[in-house]
């Protein structure tokens, strides 16, 4: 099985992506990791502010990769914001039975209510480097997403009145 999930900056991927793995013993993979590791090896142009050139450069590497491991019965939680709305069109019905997707979103009332506390954890996983997050861009990402999992049929996970994400498998 492949969990795939997906969502904006600071909605908690990472963080439920290492609860997963430790509960059910499915190793995760970060997009993020492959991400630096492409951008710090030279073997791209394009920077960490390319985000929308990065998602297509990463999703044709990682989607094969997904694919290889379905091939092998093999088990894993890729997580990241690389991730295309339109991800399922690169897989047929017998790689699609074996993925399940979730996007993590924050309504804009949760994220006004709680931007403080979003910031302060956003190194409980992982230590970022630079937080260039603002209350309005949060909110409208998040907004974005919503409506492009609606467009697409997308399951999503809606971060309302409070923080508590559970995904059984």
């Amino acid at each position: 099985m492949i969990i795939l999930i997906s969502g904006t900056t600071h909605t908690g991927k990472t963080a439920l992506s290492q609860r997963l793995m430790e509960k059910y013993k499915i190793p995760y993979f970060s997009i993020d990791h492959l991400k630096m590791g492409l951008i710090r090896s030279n073997k791209t142009s394009l920077t960490a502010d390319d985000d929308e050139k990065l998602t297509p450069y990463l999703w044709s590497v990682v989607k094969e990769m997904i694919k290889t491991a379905i091939e092998n019965k093999q088990n894993i939680i890729i997580e990241g914001c690389y991730i295309p709305f339109d991800w399922q069109k690169d897989f047929d019905e017998n790689y699609l039975q074996e993925i399940k997707y979730y996007c993590l979103i924050m309504t804009a009332e949760y994220i006004e209510n709680n931007f403080s506390k979003i910031l302060e954890f956003e190194n409980v996983i992982e230590s970022r480097i630079s937080t260039d997050i603002n209350l309005p861009a949060l909110i409208a990402e998040n907004g974005l997403n919503l409506q492009m999992c609606k467009k697409y049929g997308l399951e999503y996970i809606l971060i309302d009145k409070n923080y508590k994400i559970e995904i059984e498998l």
